[in-house]
């Protein structure tokens, strides 16, 4: 069992920045791929960014791009989130992930462990 926590989120506003932090415990998650998804309000939960742990090669969705990071430190066991030019669509709670499977996906069926959630709100 993987138990994720996320830390970081909170109001900023647009045009701002914020690092958003994800603490694994219970395994290592060196041999796992590691993702951030986020929910708005009434919308689907969708994939913002993955990282893998094979190569370390980074995946986002077409609207974070060029403004999100993300990064692992296998040896602190940790995710980070990186996030610059907020804006008002990127309202949402964040939520960390990790999946055995070495290839990444874009979608959340199947994913093996989730985290609870933090909130991210943007003020335009």
């Amino acid at each position: 069992q993987v138990q994720l926590v996320e830390s970081g989120g909170g109001l900023v506003q647009a045009g701002g920045s914020l690092r958003l932090s994800c603490e694994a415990s219970g395994r290592t998650i060196g041999m796992y791929t590691m993702y951030w998804f986020r929910q708005a309000q009434g919308k689907e939960r969708e994939f913002v960014a993955a990282i893998s742990w094979t190569d370390g090669t980074t995946y986002y969705r077409d609207s974070v791009k060029g403004r999100f990071t993300i990064a692992r430190d296998n040896a602190k066991n940790t995710v980070d989130l990186q996030m610059n030019s907020l804006n008002s669509e990127d309202t949402a709670i964040y939520y960390c992930a990790a999946d055995r499977n070495p290839f990444y996906r874009r979608t959340t069926s199947g994913i093996d462990y989730w985290g609870k959630g933090t909130l991210v709100t943007v003020s335009s």
